[in-house]
């Protein structure tokens, strides 16, 4: 069952950089930014996650943990993450569970050519483990902004 907003976000358990396991329920406690992108190293995911690296001091003081998701895997990860002193962990859905349980996989167009894949999506759960917010069909431009602000406004409800 997909994801919906005001309802608490099952438990996962998925592989992240830096050798670590990620856990839904071992960061409760804390608000937790699940954003799903496309593909490591082009243009608009780079620039998506430097928009939340920019801004990780911001999310931190918010009690706001950010994780970037996409289906490729940890060795990629961990050079995008390198590449782009990103301070938080980007995690490997190769398997498409996490992408499944928020209902992030859609069918696109490219070149004329339909295929399956990760449409772009931000997740924002507070620290009970409750899905608060979701923005879907993401255009980069402002997007980290809106994240951090709905994260500081959560934080201080």
């Amino acid at each position: 069952m997909a994801v919906a907003i005001d309802q608490p976000v099952a438990d996962f358990q998925v592989q992240a950089t830096s050798g670590q396991t990620v856990s839904l329920a071992e960061l409760k406690g804390q608000q937790v930014v699940l954003y799903f992108y496309p593909k490591d190293s082009t243009p608009g995911c780079t620039t998506e996650g430097q928009g939340f690296r920019d801004q990780h001091a911001a999310f931190q003081a918010a009690n706001t943990v950010v994780f970037g998701v996409s289906r490729d895997g940890l060795k990629s990860h961990e050079n995008f993450k390198a590449k782009q002193a990103f301070p938080f962990e980007l995690i490997s859905d190769k398997d498409e569970a996490l992408c499944q349980l928020f209902d992030v996989i859609k069918l696109k167009k490219l070149y004329g050519k339909e295929y399956l894949g990760v449409d772009r999506s931000t997740f924002l759960i507070d620290k009970d483990g409750v899905l608060r917010q979701e923005w879907r069909g993401v255009k980069v431009p402002g997007h980290v902004d809106a994240v951090l602000a709905a994260a500081q406004a959560l934080s201080k409800a």
